[in-house]
């Protein structure tokens, strides 16, 4: 049997979602080893005159705990 925990990262990119998704898991893994899975929980942008300047995810990573 495995025991997992899950913790939540807050990150941000000025390119795309997906790339703050994969600042997320690189800055948890210097920490945590053994992620398993992160699951985007919420995404948001901020907009700054009718352009988006910031994707923001809320991200929950899974990891085995040893």
């Amino acid at each position: 049997m495995a025991v997992l925990k899950v913790i939540e990262v807050l990150a941000n990119s000025e390119k795309s979602w997906e790339d703050a998704t994969r600042k997320a898991v690189k800055k948890a893994s210097e920490s945590v080893s053994n992620i398993r899975s992160a699951y985007v929980n919420e995404m948001t942008s901020v907009v700054k005159n009718g352009e988006v300047t910031d994707f923001r995810v809320n991200v929950k990573i899974t990891f085995e705990v040893n």
